[in-house]
């Protein structure tokens, strides 16, 4: 019950933002998360494609262009569902941005993908485009075929971190490498 309370209270309620309630959570709800799984496979991503975003943008704009992606997520989906009374937690959308960002400006870049069969496990190199642009079909596929009420993952907030990313990473790119 402490947990749920917690969730309610730090991560975004949809139905309380909309209702102009608990805004800080459209902040708070990017620095918390549903267990350490979902904290450990966000960290990778973050790790595998933040580091060469914040080396071409800088720390201080990189942590900018993060949190404007963390607010886009978060309101695309509490636009695919504002009365959703479901606390959304998690980076997830923010990092997705992060992944927005990376295959406009490092498309391409070759990123290993593990591939496990039972006891088999191969790594494949596959062009970034190519791995990003499929994990952001499956997002929207996803979004637009999984109930809004079923609550786990939020993927509405995956598509538009995303797409704030590519968006953002635009004028990146058109600058030479500054925001």
């Amino acid at each position: 019950n402490a947990l749920n309370e917690f969730y309610y209270q730090w991560g975004i309620v949809p139905q309380f933002v909309t209702s102009g309630y608990n805004l800080p959570t459209l902040i708070t709800h990017m620095f918390l998360h549903g267990g350490w799984m979902h904290l450990a496979g966000n960290m990778l991503f973050l790790w595998i494609f933040g580091d060469n975003l914040e080396d071409l943008m800088g720390p201080v704009k990189f942590v900018l262009f993060y949190v404007a992606a963390g607010l886009a997520a978060a309101g695309l989906q509490i636009m695919a569902d504002p009365s959703s009374q479901i606390p959304m937690v998690g980076a997830s959308g923010a990092i997705a941005g992060v992944l927005g960002g990376y295959l406009l400006l490092f498309p391409r870049a070759r990123v290993d993908v593990l591939i496990i069969l039972v006891i088999i496990f191969k790594v494949f190199p596959v062009p970034a485009w190519m791995m990003l642009g499929l994990w952001f079909v499956i997002q929207v596929f996803s979004g637009v075929t999984t109930p809004s009420d079923s609550g786990g993952v939020a993927y509405w907030a995956h598509a538009g971190g995303f797409i704030a990313g590519l968006v953002t990473a635009a004028f990146v790119w058109q600058s030479g490498g500054s925001l």
